[in-house]
């Protein structure tokens, strides 16, 4: 039973279990195609030399962004029955994919500092949901999720600003919430579990300070579909015009007329923040002035 209520009162949920240890290991392996070039080399790959271990390879890049743009079990598992029956009861019958990630977050990575998905990705009608599926273990010590249950509540998007601070990833994170760091709550998740969460939410992650445990974890935004989103995935700004490289996971497009364009392409990265990150800090920084 999807419990709704929790939901809109949390603005986060927790399904234990959503996927096997098998399914785990396959997108695992998923992970580790991609970052050997074994799908295409995406924009940002870097070419292992010979003889480097798998652990190397991986701890290049921090995340692949619009996995599920990519031909393999990433593009198939975004529309997978069971985020799907999830879905439903949170937003409702009619649901769009529109961006994806995995995370590769190995030994000694940054931290994610504190953001809300809305503010990247608008809806402004509350049907953002951010699905964070666990593919092993997460824990404080490896890099879990934190989040400021009801933070959603208010409905505000608070400002970003620059955090100078080598144990977070990018360049920014959020500032002038009435949370007090003691309050954010960590998720840690079994392997396969997830945790689905509001587009108003306040939520980061902890760096990896393990010694030797990787935390990988694939992430996939959805939102209803008779919602306009108005998203630039090349430039993390909010647009005019209705973002119509979506995927239909379930029920009816009311925007079919549209047609879907594809915009931007699948992508890896390094920990740290991107040449977009430093160019959103600098308008931020104008902003402020």
């Amino acid at each position: 039973m999807i419990d709704v209520d929790r939901y809109r009162r949390e603005g986060c949920l927790v399904v234990p279990d959503l996927f096997t240890r098998e399914d785990c290991r396959a997108l695992r392996d998923e992970a580790l195609a991609i970052c050997r070039g074994r799908l295409g080399a995406l924009q940002g790959y870097d070419e292992p030399a010979p003889g480097d271990s798998d652990d190397t390879v991986m701890r290049r890049y921090m995340v692949a962004i619009m996995v599920h743009k990519i031909p393999s079990l990433f593009s198939r598992t975004i529309g997978d029955a069971r985020i799907v029956r999830v879905l439903n009861a949170l937003i409702g019958q009619n649901v769009k994919a529109v961006h994806s990630q995995a995370f590769f977050k190995a030994p000694g990575m940054p931290g994610n500092g504190w953001h809300q998905d809305e503010l990247f990705i608008p809806t402004r009608d509350r049907s953002l949901v951010t699905a964070w599926i666990a593919l092993e273990d997460t824990s404080i010590e490896n890099g879990c999720l934190r989040v400021f249950p009801g933070s959603h509540r208010p409905s505000i998007l608070w400002p970003m600003r620059r955090h100078n601070n080598p144990e977070v990833d990018r360049a920014e994170e959020a500032y002038g919430f009435p949370y007090a760091p003691n309050d954010a709550v960590a998720i840690e998740l079994r392997e396969g579990s997830a945790i689905f969460f509001d587009g108003y939410l306040v939520h980061g992650s902890f760096p990896n300070r393990s010694q030797d445990r990787t935390r990988r974890a694939l992430l996939y935004v959805y939102a209803d579909a008779a919602s306009p989103v108005m998203f630039d995935p090349t430039t993390y700004q909010p647009t005019a015009q209705d973002y119509r490289d979506i995927v239909m996971v379930s029920g009816q497009d009311p925007y079919a007329w549209r047609g879907n364009v594809r915009r931007g392409e699948p992508y890896l990265r390094p920990a740290g923040p991107s040449v977009k990150d430093l160019e959103l800090a600098r308008l931020h920084d104008k902003e402020r002035a």
